[in-house]
């Protein structure tokens, strides 16, 4: 079966139909695919283009008519690269809107999990319990600069005594 009717006739996998439509991945390469088919035929519509206009030339003006009947084929054939350039342009617009809705998806899982691990973490934590030590912690900090002021003056040994 060839690309294009697999692609038509949803000849997709298996797995894909059973859950309810492809994965991103999946259209991603299947956009691909018609994109890369569709360039092929690009490239195919661009030489039978040149063609048609050497054999124009050729006949010139020995032989109009099948000069013009190159001519016709050869305006056919820029309509039709004309509609597959915008398909692709389509195509295109539509991949890129699929992988930035993927990257959003996966910023938005990630970020759920960094919710979740926030919440374990903030679990066994208490408002009550972080003010009392914090008060500890002030408490000692006082205590470890008052010890470090002592400690700190000078001794005066002698001044102190009465005669």
């Amino acid at each position: 079966m060839s690309k294009i009717s697999k692609f038509f006739k949803g000849g997709g996998s298996a797995a894909s139909k059973g859950r309810g439509g492809p994965s991103p991945q999946e259209a991603l390469a299947r956009l691909r695919e018609t994109e890369e088919m569709l360039s092929k035929k690009q490239e195919y519509l661009e030489t039978r283009i040149e063609r048609e206009l050497a054999i124009a030339r050729q006949h010139g003006t020995k032989n109009k008519r099948a000069a013009l009947q190159a001519l016709k084929r050869k305006k056919r054939y820029e309509k039709q690269l004309t509609q597959i350039d915008g398909t692709l342009s389509t195509i295109e617009f539509q991949r890129e809107a699929l992988e930035n809705s993927h990257t959003n998806t996966e910023v938005l899982k990630n970020m759920g999990y960094a919710a979740q691990a926030m919440r374990r973490v903030h679990e066994n934590m208490d408002l009550n319990k972080i003010d009392d030590l914090m008060q500890d912690i002030t408490e000692q900090q006082d205590v470890a600069q008052e010890i470090s002021d002592a400690i700190s003056n000078r001794a005066a040994f002698g001044d102190e005594f009465d005669e």
